[in-house]
């Protein structure tokens, strides 16, 4: 079965957020791995505001399934490749599937995210 989640993100909320939470919000959110792929971007928070949209994105489709727990944000490593392009990791073993894909976009004041969920 294919099960798909999506998410939209204001650019400037999570700005907010950085700016008045700081390294709170981001060490709760993002793995030091994350932090780094977003810091060493000439927009930061554009960075940040995609792989947090991807996270919520693949935590709808494991939502979706029905098969899965609740799963913390930060358990959902968003990284990338050599070409630039969103690679998934979930750290929880009890999480099992086939594939799993996502795609995020910037446009304007917007990040948005869609993944894709393939089960056994």
């Amino acid at each position: 079965m294919i099960f798909v989640g999506t998410d939209i993100v204001p650019i400037n909320r999570i700005e907010k957020l950085i700016k008045e939470k700081g390294t709170h919000f981001l060490n709760h959110v993002f793995t030091k791995l994350e932090q780094n792929i977003c810091d060493g971007k000439n927009s930061p928070s554009i960075h940040y505001s995609g792989k947090f949209a991807a996270k919520e994105a693949v935590k709808k489709a494991l939502l979706s399934a029905k098969s899965f727990p609740h799963i913390p944000v930060k358990s959902i490593v968003i990284q990338n490749d050599t070409d630039g392009t969103p690679v998934v990791q979930i750290v929880k073993d009890e999480i099992i599937y086939k594939q799993l894909i996502v795609s995020i976009s910037h446009a304007g004041e917007y990040a948005t995210a869609t993944a894709i969920l393939e089960l056994e």
